[in-house]
C-alpha cells in the first residue's frame, strides 16, 4: 500500500487484520471497514487504507446481498439513496483538501465514539423514515472519508425494527450502492493505481475464505459478546490512532 516495500511482519499484520475483519463481516453483515481501517491506519496511509478496502467490502456486499434480494426492504432503503450520493461527494471533496494527519485525527475520534456508543446500555428505540436524511448524509461522507460510514445505516436500519433476515440483506444492498458510489469516485479522483488494484485482486481469495467462516460460525456466537468484543477492539484501535494523529 506504500511506494516503498513493505517489510514481511507489515504483510502479515495487513493480511491477519483483513482476515479477521471479513469474518467478523461473514459472522454480522457488517464491521469489516470498522475493524480494518483504523488497524490497518496504523501503518499504512488513509488515503490508500480506504479506497481498497471500500473495493473489498464492495464485493463482499455484492455476494451477501444478492442471494436474498427478495426480502430487500425497499420503502426504508430508497429514502437514503439521495442523501448516501450527497455525503460521497462531500467526503471525495474533503479528501482532496484535508491534510492525512487532519484525517487520521477525525478518524480516531469517530472510532472512539463508536466504540462508547456501542459498549453503552442504550435502551431499545424505534425512528421514523426522516431519519434517512442524516444516516444517508453521514454515511456517505464518513465511508467516502474512512471506509466506515456502516454505523450510520446500521443505526438507521435498527431503528426501522427490520427483523433479521431482512436486516442482514437490506444493510448489504445499501453498502453496495453506497460503495459503487464510492468506487466511481475514487476512479474518478485517482486513487485506484495499478498497485492497489493488485492488492486487491491478491486479498480477495483471503476476504473469501474468511466471510464463508463466519458465515458457518455466526449462529454459534452470542451477539452480545460478539458486539462487546469488537468494541472493545475499537476502542484500542482509536486510542492508538489519537496517539499515531499527535506524533507524525
Amino acid at each position: 500500500m506504500m511506494t516503498n516495500p513493505m517489510v514481511q511482519p507489515e504483510i502479515l499484520f495487513a493480511a491477519g487484520v483483513l482476515f479477521f475483519a471479513y469474518f467478523i463481516r461473514g459472522i454480522a453483515g457488517f464491521g469489516s471497514a470498522l475493524i480494518s481501517v483504523p488497524l490497518l491506519a496504523l501503518f499504512f496511509p488513509v488515503s490508500q487504507v480506504v479506497p481498497l478496502v471500500g473495493l473489498l467490502d464492495w464485493l463482499a456486499s455484492v455476494s451477501q446481498g444478492l442471494p436474498n434480494r427478495r426480502l430487500i426492504r425497499w420503502p426504508d432503503l430508497l429514502p437514503l439513496l439521495p442523501f448516501t450520493v450527497l455525503g460521497v461527494s462531500s467526503g471525495l471533496y474533503l479528501h482532496t483538501v484535508l491534510a492525512p494527519g487532519s484525517l487520521l485525527l477525525a478518524l480516531s475520534i469517530f472510532i472512539l465514539l463508536y466504540a462508547v456508543y456501542a459498549l453503552l446500555p442504550f435502551p431499545p428505540l424505534h425512528g421514523g423514515r426522516w431519519l434517512a436524511g442524516p444516516a444517508g448524509l453521514l454515511g456517505g461522507m464518513v465511508g467516502a472519508l474512512f471506509g466506515t460510514g456502516g454505523p450510520f445505516y446500521v443505526i438507521y436500519l435498527t431503528l426501522r425494527k427490520l427483523d433479521k433476515t431482512e436486516f442482514r440483506t437490506t444493510i448489504a444492498t445499501v453498502f453496495v450502492i453506497d460503495g459503487l458510489c464510492r468506487i466511481v469516485g475514487f476512479s474518478l479522483s485517482g486513487f485506484y493505481t495499478l498497485r492497489i488494484l493488485a492488492l486487491g485482486a491478491g486479498i480477495v481469495p483471503l476476504g473469501a475464505f474468511a466471510l464463508w467462516l463466519g458465515g458457518r460460525v455466526h449462529l454459534r456466537i452470542s451477539h452480545a459478546v460478539f458486539v462487546r468484543l469488537v468494541s472493545i477492539i475499537l476502542l484500542g484501535s482509536g486510542i492508538a490512532l489519537l496517539v499515531k494523529a499527535f506524533t507524525i
